[in-house]
């Protein structure tokens, strides 16, 4: 039995998983993380998500609680999930993030802080879209740079990030796929007078409107021809899901950084 507590067990993306892990039979969710100003805090979570009384009480302060856990699965915002991430290592136990939105420096802290213990890190959970990172690389390893790169990426009007995480790990990926800097060849957006597009360039776009769940689109343009690798999430199901098979690949791992392509094996 695999006990788990879920930090943003509240939100849109973290009451998700919190609610497979609860209906799961291998696993035991013995904690919900929240924010000391959340309204629901100290209410039986169960009862907040309609779910009926669990006896889950919704907490603000993970090290209260993280010895009852073998994993915590974190879901919040870049600078609460670092606060998590040191009483996680502190305490030597497993940890998922889910969360997007961390700029390069946060990055390198968290490279610091999950040193010593088994953590994983991704912007997406989902199969599709883990193939589809794979994909672009090859993709872009294939083509010269006569081929212009556009990501363009759509979530519902609430997402707080843009670019989005996904879009991000897209990017990078292609840039290491064509050996270059993604700094140095990043757009984000055009507006005006800008001339004609650079050669080499990555440009990446995004849409927020009503509540798309997610779509990501990479196009790859030469003068003859377009060629488009799409992801459309049609429910938030699918990332859950994805987050489930993160916990159990992750149950007994040792210490070390592992991504979404280790669980998936691809």
């Amino acid at each position: 039995m695999i006990k788990v507590i879920v930090c943003g067990g509240c939100g849109k993306m973290g009451s998700t998983v919190a609610r497979l892990v609860h209906q799961n039979e291998d696993m035991k969710l013995v904690g919900i993380i929240e924010s000391p100003s959340h309204p629901q805090k100290g209410k039986d979570w169960g009862i907040v998500v309609g779910l009926g009384e669990t006896g889950i009480i919704i907490k603000d302060n993970l090290e209260e609680i993280i010895q009852s856990a073998d994993q915590i699965v974190e879901f919040t915002n870049p600078q609460v999930s670092l606060i998590h991430l040191e009483v996680v290592s502190k305490y030597k136990k497993t940890m998922i993030i889910g969360t997007t939105g961390f700029s390069s420096e946060e990055i390198k802290e968290i490279n610091k802080l999950s040193q010593g213990i088994p953590f994983l890190l991704s912007p997406n959970m989902s199969l599709g879209v883990n193939l589809l990172f794979k994909l672009v690389a090859k993709t872009a390893a294939s083509l010269s740079d006569d081929y212009d790169i556009e990501i363009v990426e759509a979530h519902h009007r609430f997402k707080k990030d843009a670019p989005s995480g996904t879009a991000k790990k897209l990017a990078q990926e292609i840039a290491n796929a064509r050996g270059v800097n993604l700094n140095e060849v990043a757009v984000y957006g055009r507006e005006g007078i800008i001339g004609e597009r650079k050669r080499g360039e990555i440009g990446i776009h995004s849409i927020r409107s009503g509540d798309i769940c997610g779509e990501h689109t990479v196009m790859f343009t030469s003068l003859g021809e377009r060629l488009e690798l799409t992801h459309k999430a049609h429910s938030r199901d699918t990332f859950a899901y994805g987050t489930i098979q993160a916990i159990k690949f992750m149950e007994g791992k040792p210490a070390g950084f592992y991504e979404m392509k280790d669980v998936l094996k691809i």
